[in-house]
């Protein structure tokens, strides 16, 4: 979908459908929305006045014009409560009007800036959320099925300001890149197993860092050998499809030796091996490479905003199976730091090849770490799916990472690491074993993490419960959600501001 800004009076703007709002509880429409309602005689505020148009958030509440605009249609957006709205509502609302206007078969459509000047959002921040919603709002995976709607292929964000155009402009780039980035996170969680395999996924990095110019290295089972990745070539074991250890990486600032470091879980099918998984919803599990196609995606995007700062992901790649070779509960693995590991089920798998791949992060020197991972069904009890778990061992690092979650909307939420805990991860026979009892799941699981980074300032964010929806609302589609990548790509811009501010 093309998107533009433009002067002019939405009123008179030729398109398919035009888009104004309402608050809730507003009983008399202002601004462009009363001026589209003088020209349709009254029909808003009538239905206003009628308890039909409630302005509630994510309402979507249609006009038809007939022949007093030149757009058909009229979409009245609400935005809910004026006291709650953020930027993270505009792009709700963008990608709720956006997925409307296209089963009414509108293929041009333009919108006013919802929220501008309002509750700290600006007119770029407005521009930048309603690019980001409607694009992520209208994704749709159809490589295997004829999609069921047609496109919208042209949206305009009409403004009032000349003077504002350029900058607009490049709010608008931003969005693109960074949605772009997110949906093309979400195809890859989005892939049947049989078609998104540990090499599969090695390639589609390979194609990343060639079209944006990243140094790419790829692992085979021989190398992992050689450098000692015990834990993550004991999970893939039970396979035929050969594990892979991905790197991408992104040199923005040629002064600094300093390297950020991303990691993500990439289980490409995950039947929990040995001890197998209910058939009931298995086939779901292609989605636990998330974490993965999170940081490679993210990567990508970070390259074209071009920070001043080091970036590389590492990506353990492999399938989770049960055959005659697999990995046993109570069989013992040697991590690349030298640290055993007793396997007490092989379903808690993610943490394995993580292990290794954390370690192989601070091999490199990589600081601080922070790992994507659907990680813990645990963490889906505690938060639901509407939270992702944020676990961390520096608590500065967590409040970068939360500030960063909070500015693109995806919700994350701290969890404790308690001492205690520890206990549960203590083995008989080897240094650590990879699952603690069923209470404090999450928790045993991150402070199994711990055991791998040291003192490094690290955090863990557990995106069981978020990677995937059952529903859509708002920019979130049923499906792959694509959830990480707008936060690292925010933290990798924070971060460079700060460093450049030094």
């Amino acid at each position: 979908m093309e998107i533009k800004v433009i002067v002019g009076d939405i009123a008179q703007i030729e398109a398919d459908a035009i888009v104004v709002n309402l608050f809730e509880g507003v009983e008399q429409p202002g601004g462009a929305t009363a001026a589209v309602d003088e020209a349709l005689d009254g029909a808003i505020s009538s239905r206003i006045s009628r308890g039909e148009i409630k302005g509630k958030f994510g309402e979507i509440n249609i006009v038809h014009t007939f022949g007093k605009l030149t757009a058909e249609i009229v979409a009245i957006a609400g935005l809910g409560k004026r006291q709650d709205f953020n930027a993270d509502k505009v792009r709700g609302v963008a990608g709720e009007f956006c997925r409307v206007l296209r089963k009414l078969n509108c293929h041009k459509i333009a919108t006013i800036l919802h929220g501008a000047g309002m509750g700290g959002i600006g007119l770029e921040s407005s521009t930048e959320a309603i690019t980001e919603g409607a694009l992520l709002g209208l994704y749709s995976f159809t490589k295997y099925k004829k999609p069921e709607y047609g496109d919208i292929e042209e949206m305009l964000i009409v403004i009032r300001e000349k003077g504002k155009v350029p900058i607009l402009e490049l709010a608008i780039g931003k969005g693109k890149l960074v949605a772009s980035a997110t949906n093309a996170a979400r195809d890859m969680v989005n892939e049947p197993a049989n078609y998104m395999t540990p090499s599969q996924m090695a390639e589609a990095a390979k194609e990343i860092a060639s079209k944006y110019s990243l140094e790419f290295k790829v692992f085979d089972r021989e190398d992992m050998e050689a450098m000692g990745m015990g834990a993550l070539l004991g999970v893939a074991k039970g396979s035929n499809q050969p594990p892979k250890l991905i790197t991408l990486s992104y040199k923005g600032d040629e002064r600094s030796e300093k390297v950020l470091g991303f990691l993500g879980k990439g289980i490409t099918f995950d039947s929990g091996g040995i001890s197998i998984k209910p058939s009931e919803g298995m086939g779901e599990m292609k989605d636990d490479m998330a974490g993965a196609a999170a940081v490679m995606t993210a990567l990508g995007a970070i390259a074209q905003l071009k920070p001043k700062i080091n970036v590389t992901a590492i990506i353990p790649a492999t399938e989770n199976l049960p055959s005659g070779t697999a990995l046993k509960p109570g069989d013992v693995l040697k991590a690349l730091n030298g640290k055993t590991i007793e396997v007490i089920s092989t379903d808690a798998e993610g943490r394995l090849i993580l292990a290794d791949a954390l370690s192989y992060a601070q091999k490199l020197g990589l600081s601080p770490l922070i790992d994507l991972a659907t990680l813990t069904g645990a963490c889906r009890v505690a938060l639901g799916t509407l939270y992702s778990g944020l676990f961390g061992n520096d608590q500065d690092l967590v409040d970068k990472v939360l500030r960063a979650a909070g500015k693109t909307g995806e919700r994350m939420w701290q969890m404790p690491m308690p001492e205690e805990y520890k206990e549960q991860n203590k083995s008989e026979i080897a240094d650590v074993k990879n699952t603690g009892n069923r209470y404090g799941g999450a928790i045993t699981a991150a402070l199994f993490l711990a055991e791998f980074v040291d003192n490094n300032p690290w955090v863990h964010i557990d995106i069981a419960g978020t990677a995937f929806s059952t529903k859509e609302s708002g920019y979130i589609i049923k499906g792959a959600t694509g959830v990480g990548v707008r936060t690292l790509v925010e933290l990798a811009l924070s971060e460079a501001k700060s460093q450049e501010a030094i």
